[in-house]
């Protein structure tokens, strides 16, 4: 097993004022308009690429957006590519940004047209990438915005706690609900996640299809990944 990334102490709290600064927003939007491509698509920890560069991996359930949110950030409508069918997603999918840092898709849970047998194969991948994975530096959870955690995400976060593997929640589509809504639930998701080991204690509500959140995302990841 890796060691945690972070693990914030648990009277830890953000710094007040700007996150990022306009330096680092534009930094992180110049990163991201660099050429990104699809690098594969793995069935098994034998075919994971060498880990040669920094790593950030998407998780969620299937169908919270995680195909448009990549494709967002980077400017792109096709790259990642959403299944008609969610659930499908069955590879841990490598995109390589600017030959710098890869952006990871994990396969979604939740929700499969499978077999259990099946699911639990391609789920059990993404399970043993998070504990094995040296160059991954932060995994980004996924929840709808309109739904907040749910029981299975407690299980996910359950499963990234023992991977040790420092994480960050980020809520999707939030341009579907007001703005005092949006506020709501990030509230109740930092709390729920207040006394998690490795839950990095800033939630961030975005929309791919609005690019609200999207600059902060950027310089997050380019934060993560860059800043050593």
């Amino acid at each position: 097993m890796t060691e945690p990334n972070f693990a914030p102490p648990p009277n830890f709290s953000p710094p007040e004022g700007p996150v990022f600064s306009e330096e680092e927003i534009e930094a992180a939007r110049v990163l991201f308009a660099q050429p990104v491509a699809f690098m594969m698509g793995a069935v098994n920890m034998d075919g994971l690429p060498h880990p040669i560069a920094p790593e950030v991996c998407f998780a969620g359930r299937s169908n919270v957006g995680k195909s448009s949110l990549i494709n967002g950030l980077v400017g792109q409508k096709y790259l990642a590519r959403a299944s008609n069918e969610p659930g499908r997603t069955r590879e841990i999918n490598f995109f390589l940004l600017a030959e710098k840092l890869r952006l990871v898709d994990l396969p979604g849970y939740g929700f499969a047209r499978a077999s259990k047998t099946t699911v639990s194969k391609f789920q059990d991948l993404g399970r043993a990438y998070l504990r094995g994975r040296a160059t991954l530096k932060r995994v980004y959870l996924l929840i709808d915005a309109r739904h907040g955690l749910k029981k299975v995400d407690g299980e996910a976060l359950d499963a990234l706690d023992t991977a040790a593997v420092s994480y960050q929640i980020i809520l999707t589509k939030a341009d579907k609900i007001k703005p005092h809504e949006v506020e709501k639930v990030t509230a109740e998701t930092l709390k729920a996640i207040a006394k998690r080991p490795a839950a990095f204690p800033r939630v961030l509500a975005t929309s791919s299809e609005k690019g609200l959140g999207m600059p902060e995302l950027r310089a997050e990841i380019s934060r993560v990944c860059l800043d050593e």
